[in-house]
């Protein structure tokens, strides 16, 4: 469920035995450190527990969770030395100077607390932590990697053995414990986090505490409890492939926040969430399409509380802005548009709670930050020209789509000055579409056109993550629209058809992170976003069974339940929220719109178990590779006349 940039990763605990080393060592030699080898064979990987045989030391690791702590049980060999590395130099996404300062204090032979803090994508990250062992500590010491330049008082007397206060920028800790009682050859570590203090941590710590089968336990359950919320018949391959997509769906966002509701604010402040939960990773860019609906959907009340997580955001935002790419008390910066808008509109029109005035001024705020790439320029001449962002076209684009989405919420509460600035901006994107030309494309300030223009090209052309084939169909809140300007049906069935069976020349994605040819179909992109609503817009045409031959294609395609069998990162939940609703046979072209478009059911039989006791269920009898379309639809036992679906 990562995305295509990362980060996290803070505090590394390696079991070992032998000779004790501090360094990770090298993959290609790994016995030069801490690292050891392993096999897939000895994994065993469920939900909620994950546990592998550490073949160099001959250890059996098990993990488990809480939703604030992780807890690791370690059965080393019955001979040897046994150690337990703590590595606060690590990271994911690694590089020198990545850990500003790393702090570790032995509070009582079973208890250790301290804190790390980093710059990466998360530009200022605190990770605080307690971790309690169930083995007494017989004998501990540290390394420090990074000399310090100051030389001062404190570097009296010598801190790297059994000292139980131990700082530093590169710090590595080795503990050993006390194995007195025979015939015991595990050890159990629970870790828990706080991003407010290490008495927060404790907090946490003593608040969702316990025995390792006690947590393995309760995960297991409330997994099945979460997953069971789906229901569904198919064949063994095609149900794996749907509870794995659903797993992913609820990994992130997060909550982010101690058990008595403090958290940290963007603003690097100590905050109190009263009555809600706070959240992060907000990777909208991505999850505004589909996986946010699926949570509206699904999880209201978790829905609510992510509502209100944004609203914290912008409040404490010294620019106003509701999150872009929101990452542990960091604005990340990722990707172009404004997003939590489109969210925000969805989760007021499903009356879930979220203070409706509230979130519309949070998103009017929002969309008028004139520094906001190119956001002035899109207020005065209605697109984000090239001198303002090099990826002005799709940024103007989905600008436009998130203003849309401002309109739907203004006009619902009654903001009538607000809805009609709102729906004037929502038609921006007529202004990238020269006269008698399908395809949207980047332009300068005083209106003149990028010259060269290929609409299959990536780089250079305007367009993030995507070409313009892909995105001159984003304009999912005027797809009528869309369709006179390129000419009519006609004309706008043939452009569909064409980006779904020409195929995409290799020079274009030869040197192209965002494109791989395993997640194309002709020209059409599925491994990115920007293109998944693009299949659903046969609905608006007299020919509707051609998106339904193409989504079978790319659900069986593009998901499979192998290492390899995901056509792209899952971008926290997007590509699995994507499969979830295609197998229903709906989708949100439109979110904020509080439409789903018809598609074509993948499984015979799925239901929704929703909150309040209702249930949706999605019948297809027969439904299969060769009998993938839709002959009449029914809800409710009356049929439908339209492909939509109005919640």
């Amino acid at each position: 469920s990562g995305t295509g940039h990362s980060d996290l990763g803070d505090i590394l605990l390696m079991p070992t035995t032998g000779p004790l080393h501090l360094n990770p060592g090298t993959a290609d030699a790994p016995e030069t450190g801490y690292r050891s080898r392993y096999s897939h064979s000895s994994e065993t990987a469920h939900p909620g527990y994950y546990a592998v045989t550490l073949e160099d030391y001959g250890i059996r690791a098990e993990l488990s969770a809480t939703a604030r702590t992780g807890i690791h049980r370690y059965t080393y060999p019955g001979e040897g030395d046994r150690h337990l590395v703590m590595d606060l130099s690590h990271g994911i996404y690694n590089y020198e100077g990545k850990t500003l300062w790393a702090s570790v204090r032995v509070v009582s032979p079973t208890l250790v607390t301290g804190y790390r803090i980093t710059q990466g994508w998360a530009r200022e990250h605190y990770t605080y932590f307690a971790v309690r062992f169930s083995r007494p500590i017989r004998d501990y010491g540290c390394r420090e990697s990074v000399a310090s330049a100051y030389q001062g008082f404190w570097r009296k007397f010598s801190t790297d053995h059994h000292f139980p206060e131990m700082a530093g920028r590169g710090l590595s800790l080795w503990f050993d414990f006390d194995w007195a009682d025979a015939g015991a050859d595990d050890l159990t570590v629970q870790v828990a986090l706080s991003a407010t203090s290490a008495e927060g941590a404790l907090r946490n710590l003593e608040a969702e505490g316990g025995s390792f089968d006690g947590i393995r336990a309760s995960a297991g359950a409330a997994w099945e409890r979460e997953l069971g919320k789906v229901s569904a018949e198919g064949t063994d391959e095609e149900l794996k492939m749907l509870y794995t997509a659903l797993y992913h769906t609820m990994i992130n966002p997060s909550v982010y926040d101690d058990v008595d509701g403090a958290y940290r604010g963007l603003d690097g402040g100590i905050h109190k969430a009263d009555g809600w939960n706070n959240y992060t990773v907000f990777s909208l860019w991505d999850t505004y399409r589909a996986e946010h609906p699926l949570l509206l959907l699904m999880h209201p009340q978790r829905a609510r509380d992510m509502g209100f997580s944004m609203l914290a955001h912008q409040e404490q935002s010294a620019h106003g802005l509701l999150p872009i790419w929101s990452l542990m008390a960091n604005e990340g910066w990722c990707m172009s548009g404004y997003h939590a808008v489109s969210v925000l509109s969805d989760a007021v029109s499903a009356g879930i709670g979220l203070p409706g005035d509230r979130a519309l001024e949070a998103m009017d705020a929002t969309a008028t930050v004139p520094y906001l790439e190119g956001l002035e320029d899109y207020m005065k001449i209605g697109y984000v020209p090239l001198e303002a962002s090099s990826t002005g076209a799709s940024t103007t684009l989905e600008y436009a789509y998130d203003d849309w989405t401002i309109y739907r919420a203004a006009k619902l509460l009654g903001n009538k000055s607000l809805a009609q600035k709102y729906r004037q901006r929502a038609f921006s994107y007529l202004h990238l579409f020269p006269f008698g030309e399908n395809f949207a494309q980047a332009r300068y300030r005083d209106g003149r056109w990028k010259k060269n223009f290929d609409p299959r090209q990536t780089y250079g052309e305007g367009f993030i993550e995507g070409n313009s084939y892909n995105f001159s169909f984003h304009v999912p809140h005027d797809v009528a629209g869309l369709i006179g300007l390129m000419g009519g049906e006609k004309q706008f069935l043939s452009m569909l058809d064409t980006l779904f069976s020409q195929p995409l020349d290799p020079r274009y994605y030869a040197d192209n992170e965002d494109i791989e040819e395993s997640c194309l179909i002709g020209g059409y992109v599925h491994g990115n976003e920007p293109s998944h609503h693009i299949p659903y817009l046969f609905a608006w045409t007299s020919k509707p069974w051609k998106g339904e031959y193409w989504l079978r294609e790319i659900m069986e395609r593009m998901y499979r339940p192998v290492r390899d069998g995901l056509g792209g990162n899952d971008d926290c939940g997007q590509m699995s929220a994507w499969y979830i609703f295609s197998a229903m046979g709906f989708y949100p072209v439109c979110p904020g719109s509080g439409e789903f478009v018809l598609g074509a059911p993948f499984l015979p039989r799925m239901t929704l178990q929703l909150e309040g006791g209702k249930s949706f269920t999605v019948l297809a009898p027969g439904v299969s590779s060769r009998n993938r379309y839709v002959q009449r639809v029914k809800l409710n036992g009356k049929r439908l006349t339209k492909r939509f679906l109005t919640r």
